[in-house]
């Protein structure tokens, strides 16, 4: 006797592991995936994310401007200080007064307000503490 199966080949896939749908009845239902609406999501986060991080690179690049901004004229107060006449040997950590006299600069003790009334020969051009690094920042 000869075997007669009774599934219709009409019916049954060879490989149903490579079908788009359920090929029984548990089976799970999968749908196809709208692409535009994954990468229109995938977009707006990766633009998000380099926006926040562009911010970021930003801030710090404008903190590092002004960083070397205040180096800078650090640099050109000290050596506006260092062509003056000194005649005494400042202090790490003490603030002078910086004058100008007759196209000279002038490290002095004195403030603007201690003079009583400011000599016309000086102007005053601000006030300078010398910082560890021989460097001087300006106060005023």
């Amino acid at each position: 006797m000869e075997f007669l199966n009774p599934i219709d080949k009409d019916k049954v896939a060879e490989n149903p592991g490579t079908l788009p749908y359920p090929h029984h009845i548990g089976g799970i239902v999968i749908r196809p995936e709208d692409n535009g609406k994954i990468k229109s999501k995938a977009l707006t986060a990766m633009r998000e994310q380099t926006n926040i991080q562009m911010n970021q690179i930003q801030q710090q690049v404008e903190l590092l401007v002004q960083q070397a901004n205040t180096l800078r004229e650090r640099m050109e107060i000290s050596e506006k200080i260092y062509q003056t006449e000194l005649s005494f040997e400042p202090l790490i950590g003490h603030i002078y007064h910086l004058y100008l006299k007759d196209g000279i600069y002038k490290l002095l003790m004195i403030g603007p307000n201690d003079w009583g009334k400011l000599p016309k020969t000086l102007v005053y051009v601000g006030t300078v503490k010398m910082l560890g690094d021989y460097t001087w920042e300006v106060i005023k």
